[in-house]
């Protein structure tokens, strides 16, 4: 096992590895910016360095001084959390050039699972069925090749508005990615966007830890998530066995998610893959009772799965906590956390960086806390989200916890018959 870990990241996965770290026994390291002074990561590690300016091109997207922190620290592996640095396969091979191990994949099995154009043809060469292309006619999506996180992505209804999305999309993909690169997808409509959480080790062994439904979004970005999806067993062992297909095909180690898009008449396409942990991993965790994060590490440092499967122990529901007011259409905020009461009681988990009288920076994401919450049934759960949900206080900051009770109120989100437009078509989205 690793004696010393490096975080290359911040806020509340930056917490949540570190805290995974030192159960295990491993020393940590983490790196910050100049905002970051008095973030709460920084504190919690063995060792803490700053590795430049506010702006994440000078500090958390800066390879050369987090390669340089882990050498003079003596780290035997980086943990890139997700987002930043997490599907850089640039990043990935410079670790593996300066002999430290990359917490996930190969560096080749990233820029081959991240190159979206190229995994679709992959995936379509183990059988699994894709979104058409550009030959299923108008409307379609334009998305970024080196895409994610919601970024660099169009709906164009007709031809008279491909160029002008065309460029607004690749330009923010360039600026996103530094690849402004983009491929063609039919558009789904209605359609629910669901994951498969995989665990693959080095022995040969791959495990799908279940399906989430992650179709409450606001601009492609998730808001909601809840495992199991609600969708019917069959459909669900269909995923499963894709999921596992695709991952076997080529030879995937470590944590991953594949997203797929459901539409209309219960047919499955393959999405992307994030070669990562992704954000709403803590909801599987929840749901199963696996530690994610530390079969990450497990995995990385070369032990061997020692479970074939997980059996479900709740049904969990994670909810997005983000400072932006919805009220004022969704503009973000920042700003001093005057009080802070977080929620508790059995299956109830907070996972954040904040604390009282931290000051929220306005240079990075605006999510500042994952709310999850599970129980024996989705009935329950739904409940007891809402009940959670009420008990949150963060003063300050405006944020999003009084939309998520409405969301969870809505009949459609009961039935679990909701779909990626929910928002839009509830008139939260103007």
């Amino acid at each position: 096992m690793f004696s010393k870990i490096l975080i290359a990241n911040r806020g509340e996965i930056a917490v949540r590895i570190i805290r995974a770290c030192k159960e295990m026994g491993i020393s940590t390291v983490a790196v910050f910016s100049e905002a970051d002074r008095d973030a709460f990561h920084v504190s919690l590690a063995d060792e803490s360095y700053c590795i430049g300016a506010a702006a994440v091109t000078e500090s958390y997207l800066n390879m050369g001084a987090i390669l340089t922190v882990a050498v003079k620290t003596k780290s035997e592996a980086i943990h890139p959390g997700y987002g930043l640095l997490s599907e850089n396969s640039r990043f990935a091979q410079l670790c593996e050039e300066h002999g430290i191990v990359f917490i996930g994949p190969s560096s080749e099995i990233i820029s081959k699972m991240g190159d979206k154009d190229e995994a679709r043809r992959t995936v379509r060469e183990c059988g699994v069925p894709i979104i058409p292309g550009d030959e299923a006619g108008y409307p379609i999506l334009l998305k970024a090749r080196a895409g994610g996180g919601g970024r660099g992505i169009r709906i164009v209804k007709t031809s008279e508005e491909f160029q002008a999305a065309y460029n607004a999309a690749s330009l923010e993909a360039l600026n996103a990615f530094g690849d402004g690169t983009m491929y063609v997808e039919k558009y789904l409509h209605p359609v629910k966007h669901i994951e498969a959480q995989i665990l693959c080790d080095n022995f040969g062994n791959q495990i799908c830890l279940g399906t989430r439904d992650c179709s409450i979004q606001r601009k492609n970005q998730k808001l909601l998530e809840e495992c199991p999806a609600p969708i019917d067993d069959k459909l669900k062992e269909r995923i499963h066995e894709a999921a596992l297909k695709i991952v076997k095909s080529i030879g995937y180690t470590g944590a991953g998610t594949i997203e797929f898009l459901i539409d209309k008449d219960k047919k499955f396409y393959f999405m992307e893959m994030n070669t990562r942990l992704q954000v709403e991993h803590s909801v599987t965790e929840m749901a199963l009772g696996v530690d994610i994060v530390k079969w990450q590490i497990r995995i990385a440092a070369g032990y061997e799965i020692d479970f074939a499967a997980s059996e479900l122990i709740n049904y969990a529901i994670e909810c997005r906590i983000i400072a932006e007011d919805p009220m004022q259409n969704f503009r973000p905020n920042c700003g001093e956390v005057t009080l802070l009461h977080i929620p508790g009681g059995h299956f109830v988990r907070f996972d954040t960086a904040l604390y009282q009288n931290y000051f929220i920076p306005p240079y990075y994401d605006s999510m500042i806390g994952k709310l999850i919450v599970g129980a024996k049934t989705r009935e329950e759960a739904i409940r007891k989200m809402r009940g959670a949900l009420s008990e949150l206080v963060i003063e300050g900051v405006a944020h999003n916890s009084e939309l998520q009770i409405e969301i969870l109120s809505d009949s459609e989100f009961a039935d679990g018959s909701y779909t990626t437009d929910f928002l839009t078509r509830k008139g939260y989205i103007k």
